[in-house]
């Protein structure tokens, strides 16, 4: 079932790894079926260098339950289907804990537009989502972190097409695109530009 998205959403995993943006089992990158009812995830908590396509997880849309795999879907699951649910356009979604990205989301700011490679995948700051409320927390973290996400794009008039990634308060990145491997470069797109922003006040403090 879902072959062709089970090898390319594992190697949209994969890629991860490679360029320095997940440890241990951290991280998961989902694709969504061409008629739009089935997710495709890593597992949670297999080691990259043992993952293959086979592992991948095959989640309803619409119920959110598994329908194939031999292993639990993503802890991050809820928060994947929210948005898939929400904006029909997604095809892929991405979620790394990316050092200076993770250090943006702990310090709750937006990562600035500063230069052209940003430009190149983000036509704007990467914004930031409020912190949960405790109650959020202990209710449902996954699902509520997807609604943290979508409230920020919808109180912020965010075309998420054109922003495809956010910053959750306290957590790290979450980006999105047409396909589970464009996300992955816009992740780590992020990550890159936080670690510019991070250069750019320092250079600023220091001159």
């Amino acid at each position: 079932m879902l072959e062709d998205l089970k090898i390319s959403v594992c190697d949209a995993n994969l890629e991860l790894v490679k360029r320095g943006v997940v440890i241990y089992t951290w991280g998961n990158v989902s694709g969504i079926s061409s008629d739009g009812k089935y997710m495709v995830i890593k597992p949670s908590g297999v080691e990259y260098d043992k993952m293959s396509p086979d592992d991948m997880v095959v989640v309803d849309i619409e119920s959110g339950l598994r329908v194939e795999g031999k292993w639990n879907p993503s802890s991050d699951t809820k928060t994947h289907l929210a948005l898939y649910r929400k904006f029909k356009n997604i095809k892929g979604i991405v979620h790394t804990h990316s050092v200076n990205a993770v250090a943006f989301a702990q310090a709750g700011i937006a990562i600035p537009a500063l230069g052209t490679t940003h430009a190149d995948y983000f036509y704007g700051d990467i914004p930031c989502t409020r912190e949960l409320t405790k109650q959020e927390v202990m209710e449902d973290y996954e699902a509520n972190t997807g609604k943290v996400i979508i409230e920020t794009v919808d109180n912020g008039g965010y075309d998420p097409m054109a922003i495809p990634g956010i910053i959750v308060k306290n957590h790290g990145p979450f980006a999105w695109g047409e396909k589970s491997g464009k996300c992955s470069i816009q992740c780590c797109c992020a990550g890159k530009s936080s670690g510019d922003g991070f250069k750019d006040a320092s250079a600023k403090s220091e001159g």
